[in-house]
């Protein structure tokens, strides 16, 4: 089987959070290439937290490209030169207050392979604590929940971020982790 060829590439930048990326590619040798149009991103984290509790935090802000409020994972971009872990804990702390004790990786993933370039590295992070004093940014809403009561709001339509949803597969299906999560709900609270 052939490998499609990428013959050109052009970025035109947008903003600090957005380029444009033109490709040109031979899809078969001897075709004319064609224009494939791609977002390039920063690479960004996804963080599913447990505090000792038990309970996940989550946040709510106003998303422009749904135009509307959304229940997410703590998440942002990872900073040039940053290591992502660094950057999930740093994350975790400027979104919720909350301290990192232990911080595992889910793995690095594609938001979507035909028109995002950027990476999503997932982790899940064991809370301390909290940072005292702390206080959302505006228009930030934080609340935790139990993990049967996230997985309610998942199946509501709640949680609408197909991304986030996968950090919770991916963290349900870890040997390590999923049992840390307690998923049986005999353990977790009726929400």
């Amino acid at each position: 089987m052939h490998t499609p060829k990428i013959i050109s590439e052009k970025t035109t930048r947008l903003s600090d959070w957005v380029q444009i990326v033109e490709r040109m590619v031979e899809l078969e040798p001897g075709q004319t290439p064609e224009v494939y149009h791609s977002l390039g991103q920063a690479d960004y984290v996804a963080i599913l937290a447990l505090t000792p509790e038990g309970t996940i935090p989550i946040v709510r802000q106003f998303r422009p490209g749904w135009g509307q409020c959304t229940w997410e994972l703590p998440a942002g971009h990872v900073d040039p030169e940053e290591d992502p872990r660094n950057s999930c804990v740093r994350e975790l702390l400027e979104e919720t207050g909350l301290v990192a004790a232990q911080v595992y990786s889910l793995g690095t993933s594609s938001p979507c392979t035909l028109r995002l370039s950027n990476r999503m590295h997932s982790f899940f992070v064991e809370v301390k604590g909290s940072q005292p004093g702390f206080q959302p940014d505006k228009g930030m809403e934080i609340k935790e929940v139990y993990p049967k009561q996230l997985l309610h709001m998942v199946l509501r339509g709640e949680f609408p971020l197909q991304l986030h949803v996968g950090v919770l597969l991916r963290a349900a299906i870890d040997p390590v982790i999923a049992p840390k999560l307690r998923l049986n709900p005999s353990l977790c609270p009726e929400d």
